[in-house]
């Protein structure tokens, strides 16, 4: 026989009450289930454990020793068994997030204030890094979750949708394409254009929109982040293909936003975790608070 945590939880309660009728109430259980499961005990251990006579029981040495042990094993199972517990009910805990810079600034802020306001125990730690480092960062358990707008054909990741996004024309109110509802791709032929860097996986998306139309992107100027396509913007250098949310980094209530078309191209805002691993009930609470401000970011039409 294998001995269990019910008999250790029979020896102990025994060995407090110093009586197995007192012992059995407390558990519980019938008093013969008890005697024969700290009989099992010491038939298992090969030792006596208490010493019994008509009107008491009392430990042995062996006894004395076995207690000191099991005693520290229950507490501490009990207090994992709590933890546990508190994790469930988001009474505590820990969330490592990662997102790139722009999604930190304009989504996280709120979103982890709300989070903490409704789970003060539960403390979250943003890692703000590129989007190629953010699925590295999941994949091996440096981030618990990340956000970010990744490519289908990456491994080792589960997705959760927050919100679907437009790439959308940046530019200023007095520019003559604010005049238009919507923008055509082909209407930014020899327009002085701010694009990112081909490492961006909008420049990506802007690339394939104009090859689409068979014209070519050829921009005035490329830059890292969206904050300088903003900046440039608002210096009235030129104007820029953006997604929507990048509305909210924006300094000037200058700019405004138009929707491309023609065609009009899509990017899937996501929460990511790592393949075979369960999100946390924290991660999963956190989710619901990340759509909601996420979603939040797209504009009502402007005019």
């Amino acid at each position: 026989m294998k001995f269990a945590i019910r008999h250790i939880e029979a020896f102990l309660a025994v060995a407090t009450h110093g009586n197995f009728s007192t012992a059995s109430r407390h558990l519980n259980i019938a008093q013969p289930a008890l005697s024969q499961a700290v009989k099992d005990l010491e038939n298992e251990l090969g030792v006596r454990l208490f010493d019994r006579t008509t009107r008491r029981v009392e430990l042995t040495a062996a006894g004395h020793e076995f207690r000191g042990y099991t005693s520290k094993i229950v507490e501490d199972l009990d207090h994992a068994v709590q933890n546990m517990r508190d994790l469930a009910a988001r009474r505590r805990g820990r969330i490592r997030i990662a997102a790139p810079p722009l999604l930190s600034a304009v989504i996280l802020p709120s979103a982890i204030a709300a989070f903490h306001n409704e789970f003060p125990g539960i403390s979250i730690e943003l890692i703000d890094i590129g989007t190629e480092q953010i699925v590295d960062n999941v994949r091996t358990g440096m981030a618990d979750c990340g956000i970010g707008t990744f490519s289908p054909n990456e491994e080792g990741i589960e997705r959760t949708l927050l919100m679907r996004d437009n790439l959308m024309l940046f530019c200023m109110k007095e520019h003559e394409l604010a005049q238009q509802p919507t923008i055509k791709w082909s209407d930014l032929r020899d327009m002085p254009l701010i694009a990112l860097t081909r490492q961006s996986g909008i420049r990506l998306l802007a690339d394939v929109a104009m090859e689409s139309i068979g014209m070519p992107l050829k921009p005035a100027f490329e830059v890292s982040l969206i904050t300088t396509a903003l900046a440039f913007v608002e210096a009235r250098i030129g104007v820029s293909v953006l997604p929507t949310y990048a509305l909210a980094a924006a300094k000037s209530d200058g700019i405004i936003t138009r929707p491309l078309v023609e065609p009009t191209m899509t990017r899937d805002i996501a929460l990511i975790h790592a393949s075979g691993r369960s999100a946390s009930p924290a991660v999963v609470s956190l989710l619901g608070i990340l759509r909601s401000y996420t979603q939040r970011l797209n504009p009502a039409p402007q005019t």
